[in-house]
Formats: C-alpha cells, structure tokens, sequence
C-alpha cells in the first residue's frame, strides 16, 4: 500500500530525530535510582501477592494497601473528613514527582511487553505466532490465567504464564491483576512499553509498524474521558474525597499501553488505588463502579494529563450500546473490515449522559495525525483462520 508505505517513511524520519535523545549517557547516571526503586517495589509487589487480602494484615502489604480492613482502616461505609494530607500521602506524590519527571534506565534494545489478561485458553496464539515470528529480541510475553492455565501452541507463549489469581469481571481484582502483570513485566529492564491484552484480542499492523509506533511515542496510550451521565460521573462516590475529586473522575478502557515510566507509578501508587479498592465496587450504595474503567483514567488525569493519549490503540465497537462490545463472527472478517477499522483517525466515546457522545478526537502521534489502532478486539475464536489469511494479505499489499 502506496500510503502504508508512506506512514512508514514518516515514522522513521521521526524515529531518527528522537533516537539521539533516548540514548545520551546523561540519562543513564540519573535513572540508576529508578531501577533500583523499580526492583525494590517489584520484589515486594510479588512476595505480598497484589489483591491485598490475606490474613494478618501488617507489614508491606498495608503500605500499599493502607485502609483495608486487615491493616486497621476505617470500616467501608464511613465517609473520611477532609483534612490535611498524611506523612505517607506526601511521599507517595513525591516519588511519583519523580519517577514522572526522571528519565527511565535506558536500553540498548527496548523491547515491547505484551501482556494477556485471560480467564483461560488464547484463541489466536497462531495469530501472534505469525505477528511476532522474526522479531525475536524486540518483546517479551506475560500471561496471566485466572481460572486454567492455557495450553500453548506457540513457543513464544510456552513459558512465560506468570503465577494468576481469580479474577472477577467488574471487580477491583482485575486492577489486581494488571499491576501483577506490569510488576513481572518490569523486572526486565529492557521492556520499555507495556501493553494490555486481552483473549479475544488480534494485532491489525505488522510487527514493525506497532514496534516503531509505541517505542518512539512520547506519550502513554491510556483512554479518558468525561461521561456526565449514570454510568459515568454517576458512579463516584463522595467516600474517595479528599483524594479524589468528582471533577477529576473519568471513564475509559482498561485495554492500555504505556511508558516504563507510567508503569512504575501504577506499580508504585498505593494513595489513589485505595479509594478505587474500597469505594468502586459493583452494587455499593446503589452504584455499579467499575474499578478497572475507572482507576488509570483518574489517575493519570490527576498526575499527568498531558502524558497520555486520551484513547486506545485497542480498536473495539461500542456503538450498539450493549453491556458488551460488539463480537465479531467469521463472516465479518474481510479486508474492507480490516481496512475501515485501520483507517480510523478519530475517536468517539459513547457515554450514558443527554449528548450520548463525545465530539470525534483526532488521533496524533508525536504531533503529527495518524491511525488510531494497532489492534482490536473482540473476536469469536472461529475467526482465527479467516484473520490469519486477511490480515496477511492486507498486511503485504
């Protein structure tokens, strides 16, 4: 493709004139502390177990997880008074001041971390085989079963299931499981982009063209927005105040990809994940809160707006309003589907409030107007076959 090809050219005259800035020594002697931090939350990340829930309480545990139960917190019902911030509130602001604004350990050969989040089987292993084969050194796997740990067709997957915990759809242990993801993922320093998959998940753009687009970006790919209707601002409660504030509260989706930098400050952050771990639960008080839709949007919306994109690079259709996305069949599966969803340069959110959507948001990378998607989801396994023969050809041409 005449215009692919010209997207490709683009991009590496970008690559070019970034490359010097990412490998200067300088940022070398100042992210040494970072790799160092990095280790030290990762190890206790792991030895703790991320959901927070285990008996006794005390110890690292409730320094990420301060006002559960176990560690003495105040019961989930009453509503905390505002007030002055803590000695541990400061410092978590602190070090993500930090992590934000020091460069990450710099790599001779960044590498992209894919990460799956299933229940159970991966569908479209073959798929990824094809998406990854030849690209050895460039990424690394991460899989996280929560009810049976896959069988693995492809080599690429064959050892790399991180140990899981049960996950359960709309709860804050889906949260759990993401930074269980990241804290395995970030423990290889050369991993310096972190994406979030799913199952039913399927890459749109060859291996080359995903790699150049998320290593050189300069921001994280994490959606947010403003939904002003029952399924939106509607799902907060006045019990996260004073650390989060109903002006700050947005919605997105869960499917991310992000920074090392951005990882390290969800791995990190314990202040803002506790309000989501107590106060966004499904049926709580008469609200259906979603911790996994709602968490990272807020969070980066507070800390760092201007270092996210504002939508996902994981292509999926809302438009017919269900409680699920759209699923996609073998008969939907042809090159003009493939080529429509590719081509898409803006994004609209559907939301629950009187306007029903947001206004359409072009889609920039490093300034500069392009393809939203690199991939997309949700796809019936029986698709499988059909994707490996349509993305090939559209791919190639």
């Amino acid at each position: 493709m005449k215009k692919g090809n010209a997207w490709q050219k683009g991009l590496k005259e970008n690559v070019v004139a970034m490359a010097g800035y990412r490998h200067r020594q300088q940022q070398k002697k100042r992210a040494i502390w970072i790799f160092v931090l990095v280790m030290l939350m990762v190890t206790i990340f792991l030895s703790m177990g991320s959901d927070g829930d285990g008996g006794g309480g005390g110890g690292a545990a409730c320094y990420f997880f301060p006002d559960s139960a176990a560690c003495g917190g105040k019961n989930e019902t009453e509503i905390i008074p505002v007030r002055e911030l803590t000695d541990a509130e400061h410092s978590a602001r602190i070090v993500i001041h930090e992590i934000l604004n020091r460069p990450s350990m710099p790599s001779n050969n960044p590498k992209i971390a894919f990460m799956f989040l299933t229940p159970g089987p991966l569908p479209f292993e073959r798929l990824w085989h094809a998406f990854f084969l030849g690209h050895e050194g460039k990424f690394t796997v991460y899989v996280h079963s929560s009810r049976e740990t896959p069988v693995h067709v492809s080599s690429y997957f064959v050892g790399r299931d991180i140990p899981s915990k049960t996950v359960e759809w709309g709860k804050v242990s889906m949260v759990d499981a993401e930074k269980r993801l990241l804290a395995h993922a970030l423990l290889e320093t050369d991993n310096q982009h972190f994406v979030l998959l799913s199952d039913s998940c399927v890459p749109l753009r060859p291996f080359d063209y995903v790699y150049s687009y998320l290593i050189y970006s300069n921001v994280s790919y994490i959606d947010s927005y403003e939904d002003f209707g029952p399924d939106g601002v509607g799902r907060y409660s006045d019990h996260m105040m004073p650390e989060v504030e109903k002006k700050d509260f947005r919605k997105g989706s869960q499917w991310f990809s992000m920074k090392r930098q951005h990882a390290i400050v969800v791995l990190s952050d314990f202040l803002y994940y506790s309000k989501f771990r107590r106060f966004c639960r499904p049926n709580m008080n008469g609200r259906n809160c979603y911790a996994d839709e709602h968490y990272l949007p807020t969070l980066f919306t507070m800390i760092d707006p201007g270092g996210i994109s504002k939508w996902s690079i994981t292509y999926v259709d809302w438009s017919e309003r269900k409680w699920h996305p759209k699923t996609y069949r073998a008969k939907d599966i042809t090159a003009n589907f493939v080529k429509n969803v590719t081509s898409k340069n803006v994004v609209i959110h559907y939301t629950s409030d009187k306007k029903r959507q947001t206004p359409p948001k072009t889609c920039v990378w490093n300034g500069l107007k392009r393809p939203c998607f690199l991939f997309a989801r949700k796809f019936f396994p029986e698709t499988v076959d059909k994707l490996l023969v349509t993305l090939s050809n559209y791919t190639s041409s």
